[in-house]
């Protein structure tokens, strides 16, 4: 049988970090989804609604990649009240010639955050103007901090916005935000004082209602938004769809029947059948990118996992990382 290589959280924390490999690597699995024969089957998902708790499973295989990866990913959403993070999970990459295990990735929803922060920087350098310096971040937890991080390796980002409904904890990231990044980071008490005179706005919650309203939008804002990848989510009120002058989707497909497209549809503003780009689409360049006011809906596809799965075990080849093991 052949070896597995297994990697923890800690070794992929030191092999696969957030920066500009990780982000092309994800650019280039959101080409590959527009350009590329990939089977990308819907998302799995289990709700444990007692526990505000889900499960998502997401899969895809690119043709031509020697291994495709599957996730389970739990999301807790209590679990910071009692110490815990909010997610976790793992991931296996599998041969696409034999179907046998190669690499148990034991995460913990690591390698989950970085996808979804690069993927966030991927929208930004598409989609928003080259000097955007100015970020909004909605949310306070460890997506509000990568998705930030992630911004200032594509753009010049000079001060950030953050604003949750957990005062304290928005308070308490901006000081550390402030001092990592050595920028002006500042918590505010109300978001619509966090959106004004921004350039970018980041939504990072699992808001089950709007916490971004269509009227506080400006020209030239672009909105990324990461948390609904629920059909029950919503973070962005549905009329901004509409009023953007350019929507684009991770997938279609996904955003039609979770997202913020979703909502948009369920409230009778946009037809199933309309047309949007897909963010691979700006990035092979078939579909026209940026005009003036844009939203990016970012709900999570296997295709990022299958490749920030892929660079985990080539990372870790290299590098000699992790255990092996036979069965």
């Amino acid at each position: 049988m052949p070896t597995i290589k297994i990697l923890a959280e800690r070794e992929l924390r030191e092999i696969v970090p957030l920066d500009l490999v990780a982000v092309q690597c994800v650019e280039r699995a959101f080409h590959s989804l527009a350009t590329n024969t990939v089977a990308m089957p819907p998302i799995l998902r289990l709700d444990i609604s007692e526990h505000r708790g889900e499960v998502d499973v997401k899969t895809a295989y690119v043709h031509g990649l020697d291994g495709f990866a599957v996730k389970i990913s739990p999301g807790f959403f209590d679990n910071p009240k009692v110490g815990l993070p909010s997610t976790s999970g793992l991931m296996v990459l599998l041969s696409s010639k034999t179907g046998l295990l190669q690499a148990l990735l034991l995460d913990n929803g690591y390698l989950t955050n970085v996808r979804t922060a690069a993927a966030g920087a991927v929208a930004a350098r598409y989609l928003t103007r080259k000097d955007a310096s100015v970020a909004a971040i909605l949310g306070a937890g460890i997506q509000a901090r990568l998705q930030l991080q992630a911004l200032t390796l594509v753009r010049p980002i000079r001060e950030a916005r953050i604003w949750a409904r957990n005062a304290s904890q928005a308070e308490a990231l901006a000081r550390e935000l402030s001092r990592e990044l050595g920028i002006p980071v500042t918590a505010f008490a109300k978001a619509i004082e966090a959106v004004a005179g921004s350039d970018i706005i980041v939504t990072t919650t699992p808001a089950d209602q709007p916490i971004l309203s269509a009227a506080w939008l400006e020209p030239g804002q672009h909105v990324t938004a990461i948390g609904s990848d629920a059909e029950h989510k919503n973070e962005v009120e549905p009329t901004a769809i509409v009023r953007a002058d350019l929507y684009v989707a991770d997938s279609l497909r996904q955003t039609r029947t979770l997202g913020e497209l979703h909502h948009a549809i369920a409230a009778g503003i946009v037809a199933f059948d309309a047309s949007f780009p897909e963010l691979g689409e700006i990035i092979d360049g078939t579909k026209m990118g940026r005009l003036s006011q844009k939203q990016t809906d970012l709900t999570g596809t296997g295709i990022r996992d299958t490749a920030i799965a892929s660079l985990a075990l080539e990372r870790a080849e290299a590098a000699g990382a992790g255990s092996s093991f036979e069965s």
